[in-house]
């Protein structure tokens, strides 16, 4: 079967970091937006651009990373909605980017505070929210913790059309096996998003295909020297997770000082279309 860019390509506001200039830091003891600050310098588009603009270059799939929200309003998240909908761009993650559900000390506060944020991917119509399964050492007690909110989660979001994921970050799921374990006590109420930069070292590529069989959707993360898409490690990725049975959207994810964000994105669309065609 031929690669279908329009289900399989989509891309991270996180690509966009330096266009959209502005972030929203996260304060996990309120529920509300936290001051704006202008993390990446000046705005070039507006969060409510972005949707058309990513229509513009052939890209009709969109992560948000919730950082890059600037408001909870109902108004705001109306107009986003219909700034999505007007550009035929599906909404297909919100990226829930703060919160260690895995820490006895705050896995109440934060499962709370994520649950407001899954609130929100409802309001706006997302098919996925990505919660951080937690930054805790992969100790049983951890994991177990991890399993507990996860749950909790996933009852409060039931009956919502909003798919819950988490994904193989920190250093709890830092190991397919930690993974493995994880999902497996959560029985399908959780889903995985695989990252292919999150992982490193010998064994990087056999540890992404012993997950991408469970995974729904995928960071296509690639890195860039100066300038130049490292090829190599980029394809191997893509084949690890192809032989794996992975069948979901690759996320474009690019964060190197250059080239430009979108011909960095750009790019790396380009190499997955001419790979898996």
């Amino acid at each position: 079967m031929a690669f279908n860019s329009a289900d399989r390509i989509a891309v991270s506001t996180w690509s966009l970091h330096r266009m959209l200039g502005t972030t929203y830091p996260h304060n996990l003891d309120s529920l509300e937006i936290g001051p704006v600050q202008e993390t990446y310098g000046e705005v070039d588009e507006s969060l409510l651009d972005i949707p058309s603009a990513i229509a513009n270059r052939g890209i009709n799939r969109l992560e948000l990373v919730s950082f890059h929200l600037p408001s909870k309003d109902p108004i705001y998240l109306g107009e986003l909605r219909s700034a999505l909908s007007n550009a035929d761009v599906t909404l297909q993650t919100l990226l829930i980017d703060a919160g260690d559900i895995s820490d006895p000390a705050t896995s109440a506060r934060d499962t709370d505070w994520i649950w407001s944020w899954i609130e929100i991917a409802n309001q706006l119509g997302a098919e996925r929210a990505r919660v951080i399964a937690g930054k805790q050492k992969p100790t049983r007690d951890a994991l177990d913790l991890s399993v507990k909110a996860l749950t909790t989660l996933a009852e409060r979001n039931a009956g919502s059309k909003v798919r819950l994921t988490t994904e193989n970050w920190f250093d709890l799921l830092a190991e397919p096996a930690h993974v493995h374990y994880l999902l497996d006590k959560l029985d399908g109420r959780i889903g995985l998003n695989g990252d292919f930069g999150n992982w490193g070292g010998p064994t990087k590529y056999d540890d992404l295909r012993a997950i991408f069989g469970l995974a729904e959707t995928c960071h296509a993360k690639a890195d860039f020297v100066d300038g130049k898409l490292d090829e190599s490690d980029y394809g191997q990725c893509l084949q690890a997770a192809e032989e794996a049975g992975y069948k979901g959207p690759y996320t474009l994810v690019f964060q190197a000082d250059s080239p430009d964000e979108w011909a960095g994105i750009e790019t790396e669309k380009e190499f997955i279309e001419e790979l898996l065609k």
